[in-house]
């Protein structure tokens, strides 16, 4: 899972991607791009680990990115924001507190500022490709018809400067997929708040912004950057009882409708990410192509079965250890063992 970090200059993005990630970003950096990786809190992945003593243990992994202030030169409707194209989702971050120049925050202007760049942006691509498949036409070329019908439909909603996340059903389209909209990506908001400021602000009700989340950047910045007992005693002090990654990344898989699946035994103990409802031939090429290519049936116990049993013999004996087809739909938590024939 990749996720965006966008915002209006001054939101403090360069604070929440440190806090996210532990990473520090050099002032003299800040033009460039910067990834960080983190690895997805799940207690269940170290419960497994202890009953199997694997020789490696790999945790599920998030990927921020944070597009560099010059991503967007090369002409006047170049952006920054072109640069999350392939990112899974967007985190927008929105100044929440008094700037040191004592500019009072608008954080629901704030908010919907951005979206009209975003809409535009998509916009240009449309246009683009529209007028590419009309003089193909010309030239007697065949375009794909429902592409381009889809392509007048987005063309529609974004002339009105509405979002393409506002349609699914639109957005959703396998047709479109390689066109990574930026307005179609499901959005995450976070308050950046003030250090002793915990109160999200007034929305008015904006459906863009339901689920958002108040993080103290600052101050989880300083956090990420200590030593785990100093970590520890900071967040205890100003009743932190949730970091700021574990509840990002919490939300991040609400919204982005995830999963966790995970497989077994002494080489390794590993959590998979999918989306919820996958079958378990998918869930198999997740893990390997070759286990999608050969797949006969998929071995699999729920976490929670396997834990009340003891062991996996045991839950075997108990009769919640079955075997699953292909159509079956892979559910959080389960534990997979793919037999497979290449």
């Amino acid at each position: 899972m990749r996720l965006g970090i966008i915002g209006l200059p001054g939101a403090g993005k360069t604070t929440i991607f440190e806090a996210l990630t532990g990473n520090s970003v050099d002032p003299g950096q800040r033009r460039e791009a910067h990834i960080g990786t983190v690895s997805v809190p799940d207690p269940r992945v170290a419960v497994l680990s202890e009953l199997y003593h694997p020789r490696k243990t790999i945790y599920a992994r998030v990927e921020y990115f944070l597009p560099g202030s010059g991503d967007g030169e090369g002409g006047k409707a170049a952006s920054p924001w072109q640069a999350v194209r392939d990112c899974d989702a967007l985190i927008q971050v929105t100044r929440n507190f008094q700037s040191l120049d004592g500019q009072v925050p608008d954080a629901a202007g704030d908010f919907t500022a951005l979206t009209p760049e975003l809409i535009l942006l998509d916009q240009m691509v449309v246009e683009k490709r529209i007028e590419r498949m009309d003089l193909d036409r010309k030239r007697g070329k065949k375009p794909n018809e429902i592409e381009y019908r889809l392509l007048g439909e987005c063309l529609a909603t974004l002339e009105q400067e509405i979002p393409l996340r506002h349609n699914h059903e639109l957005a959703d389209r396998k047709e479109l997929r390689g066109y990574a909209f930026l307005s179609a990506k499901p959005i995450l908001v976070l308050w950046n708040n003030a250090e002793g400021d915990e109160s999200p602000p007034d929305m008015g009700g904006d459906p863009d912004a339901a689920g958002g989340l108040v993080v103290r950047g600052t101050l989880e910045q300083e956090i990420a950057q200590m030593p785990g007992d100093d970590a520890d005693q900071f967040r205890e002090e100003y009743n932190i009882t949730d970091s700021a990654v574990d509840r990002v990344i919490r939300r991040s898989y609400e919204l982005l409708g995830l999963a966790s699946f995970f497989t077994v035994g002494d080489d390794e103990v590993r959590a998979w990410t999918i989306q919820r409802e996958t079958v378990a031939h998918q869930a198999a090429g997740v893990i390997h192509t070759d286990l999608k290519k050969g797949f006969i049936r998929a071995e699999v116990v729920a976490y929670d079965d396997l834990m009340a049993a003891g062991d996996y013999a045991a839950a075997r004996k108990q009769g919640t250890v079955r075997l699953e087809g292909k159509t079956y739909a892979v559910q959080d938590g389960d534990i997979l063992n793919i037999r497979f024939n290449v």
